[in-house]
């Protein structure tokens, strides 16, 4: 990788969705900041209702800072609460087509391969995080709310996955077969 990529991270969630701009240069020591926030649909709502504002705003994000790749958490289960993970996998797949209908290469990151990254210790405490991503984006303060620093840690993370596939034999292809899903 030669030139900076613009990665857009998310933390999925039906009531609130972080999202983190980051342009990351090729050593991954110089990453920036673009733009970060929070996407909230309205619980009153149907989800139908809810999943369409999600997406239009997933879409406007995308359509105004063109990230070359979206690096989002991987969906995950618990067995005590089913109905969280349903309601995550529905606003996860809005998220997933919003990328594919930009045209845009998605990564799929597990929460434990994001800690390991930042800072070494894959069940890395939020606090950890936080300054992990403070310190590599030169922030003043620990990014807020959670939602937010966990997309941060997404784009970085997804900035170092591609990074490293890119050194490897067969480079981005192979990454483009196994982990990165085209639209």
């Amino acid at each position: 990788m030669t030139k900076s990529v613009r990665i857009c991270g998310i933390d999925p969630g039906l009531n609130v969705t972080g999202y983190g701009v980051v342009d990351v240069a090729p050593s991954l020591r110089v990453a920036r900041l673009i733009e970060a926030g929070v996407i909230r649909t309205d619980a009153k709502a149907d989800l139908p209702e809810r999943l369409a504002e999600l997406a239009e705003s997933m879409r406007d994000v995308l359509a105004e800072h063109r990230p070359d790749l979206i690096g989002i958490e991987q969906l995950y289960s618990h067995y005590r609460h089913p109905r969280t993970a349903i309601l995550m996998g529905h606003a996860r797949g809005v998220l997933l087509l919003a990328a594919g209908q930009a045209g845009i290469e998605v990564l799929s990151l597990s929460a434990t391969r994001v800690k390991r990254t930042l800072t070494g210790n894959g069940h890395a405490s939020k606090t950890q995080m936080q300054r992990a991503i403070m310190t590599t984006l030169g922030l003043a303060k620990p990014p807020e709310p959670a939602d937010v620093a966990d997309a941060l840690a997404i784009a970085l993370c997804a900035g170092a996955r591609i990074q490293t596939l890119a050194r490897q034999p067969a480079g981005l292809a192979r990454a483009t077969r196994q982990e990165v899903t085209k639209p």
